[in-house]
C-alpha cells in the first residue's frame, strides 16, 4: 500500500505540472481516485479538451461529497427555513428568536477538496432566517471562532444593530456574545454577512446567509428554493477555483432538483461570490419573471432567461415548465459552470414525482418544506 500511495503521489505531481489548478479541479482530480481514473484513461487516449456547459456529461466534477461529514446537504439547504422560536406579544406582534454561532470548520466543497471555512452554525451558507414583515427579530450571536466577527443584516434597522465596526458593540470578540434586535422590514429576499475587517476575507471564508422576509399578504403558492451563489479560493491567491450554488460544486448535476410539470417554481437567488465582480443565472428552455431584491409584488423584469448580480445583490425568480425533462441552469460565465456552478431541474409529471424525490435522496418532508415554506401560510413557529 505504501508503494501504491507513493506512486499515486508521483503521478499527481506530474499531472499538476501539466495542468493549471483550475484544469486539475475541473477534470475531477481532487482525490487520489481521480488521479487513478485519469492515468488509466490516458493510456488509451489524450487528455480531454475542456467541455462547454452544454456537454455536461463529460465535465462535471468526479465523485461525491460526504454531506454527513460536512453536517449539511446542499439539497436540504434549498428548503431549510429557520423560523426561530416564535411567540406572539399581547399587542399582536410576533417575536422570533434565533441562535447563531460562528465556528471554524473544514468543509468539503467538491469531491476530495476540503476548505477551511468560517461558518455560521457550522454550515455555508448559514441558516436561512425566515419571518414576516413587521416581526420583531432577535438574533443571539456567539463568536466561537478564532477571529472577531459580526452579523450585518441587509435591511432596515437602528445604527446600533448594523453589525459593523464602530456601531453598537462593533466587532464581537472571540468567546463574546451579542443580541441583534430589530423589526423585519422591508419584505423581500435579503441576506446577512460578517462585516469584520478584512471584509473580503470574512465573506470569502463563508460567513453569510439568507434572510427572507415574507410580505404580510403572502405570495402565490409555489415550489420555493433558496440558491446562494458562492465561490471558493482554495489556494488563497485571490482567485476562485470552485464555484457553486449552496457550496458544493456540481451537486445539482449529480442530484437534479425535483419539480412538477405546470407548477410555479420560485427561486430566492443571492450572490455572495467574492473576487469576481458579477455572477449570473441562466435557465434553459424557459423564461422567468424577476423581482429585484424581492421588495415588490410585481416583477421588475419580465420574461428573461438570464440575470446578472453583483455581490450581495439578490432577487426572486418565478417560472413554470410545461413539459417534462431535466433542464439545466448555470452561470453564463462558462468558466464558472465548468468549475462547479451548474445544475439541473428534474421536471416530471405528477405520477413520477415520488421517483424524482427518491432519485435526489429526499422525501415528502422536503417536498412539504418546498411548497409550504411561507411564514404567512400557517404562521410557522408561532
Amino acid at each position: 500500500m505504501a508503494t501504491r500511495s507513493g506512486a499515486l503521489q508521483t503521478i499527481g505531481q506530474k499531472i499538476r505540472h501539466l495542468l493549471s489548478r483550475r484544469d486539475f479541479l475541473r477534470l475531477g482530480l481532487g482525490s487520489a481516485w481521480g488521479i487513478v481514473g485519469l492515468t488509466a484513461s490516458s493510456q488509451a487516449r489524450h487528455l480531454p479538451t475542456p467541455a462547454s456547459p452544454h456537454t455536461a456529461g463529460n465535465m462535471a466534477l468526479v465523485g461525491h461529497v460526504q454531506h454527513h461529514t460536512n453536517g449539511f446537504d446542499p439539497m436540504h439547504l434549498l428548503v431549510d427555513w429557520d423560523y426561530g422560536e416564535a411567540r406572539t406579544l399581547p399587542h399582536g406582534q410576533v417575536v422570533r428568536e434565533y441562535t447563531i454561532v460562528a465556528l471554524d470548520k473544514e468543509i468539503e466543497i467538491a469531491p476530495g477538496i476540503v476548505f477551511p471555512a468560517w461558518t455560521y452554525n457550522g454550515r455555508v451558507p448559514g441558516p436561512t432566517l425566515r419571518c414576516t414583515e413587521g416581526d420583531r427579530i432577535r438574533i443571539h450571536f456567539t463568536n466561537a471562532g478564532s477571529m472577531p466577527h459580526t452579523i450585518h443584516f441587509h435591511g432596515i434597522h437602528p445604527f446600533a444593530m448594523d453589525g459593523v465596526p464602530g456601531a453598537g458593540p462593533g466587532e464581537i470578540g472571540v468567546g463574546e456574545s451579542f443580541t441583534y434586535e430589530f423589526d423585519a422590514e422591508p419584505f423581500g429576499c435579503h441576506l446577512y454577512h460578517c462585516h469584520a475587517i478584512p471584509l473580503k476575507r470574512h465573506v470569502h471564508k463563508g460567513l453569510y446567509g439568507a434572510f427572507i422576509i415574507d410580505p404580510r399578504v403572502g405570495r402565490p403558492p409555489a415550489r420555493e428554493l433558496l440558491m446562494v451563489m458562492n465561490g471558493f479560493d482554495t489556494n488563497f491567491d485571490g482567485e476562485n477555483e470552485i464555484y457553486a450554488v449552496n457550496t458544493v460544486g456540481h451537486e445539482f448535476m449529480r442530484r437534479p432538483i425535483p419539480a412538477r410539470v405546470g407548477e410555479r417554481v420560485r427561486i430566492y437567488l443571492i450572490n455572495m461570490t467574492e473576487f469576481d465582480p458579477i455572477n449570473s443565472f441562466h435557465l434553459h428552455a424557459e423564461f422567468f419573471d424577476y423581482y429585484d431584491h424581492g421588495t415588490t409584488l410585481e416583477p421588475t423584469l419580465r420574461r428573461v432567461d438570464t440575470i446578472m448580480q453583483c455581490q450581495a445583490q439578490r432577487g426572486i425568480l418565478e417560472f413554470t415548465y410545461r413539459w417534462p425533462g431535466q433542464y439545466m441552469f448555470h452561470a453564463h460565465q462558462s468558466e464558472f459552470a465548468e468549475l462547479g456552478w451548474m445544475g439541473k431541474l428534474n421536471v416530471v409529471e405528477p405520477q413520477h414525482f415520488a421517483a424524482a424525490l427518491a432519485q435526489a435522496g429526499v422525501d415528502e418532508d422536503w417536498d412539504r418544506r418546498a411548497t409550504q415554506g411561507s411564514t404567512v401560510s400557517g404562521e410557522k413557529g408561532v
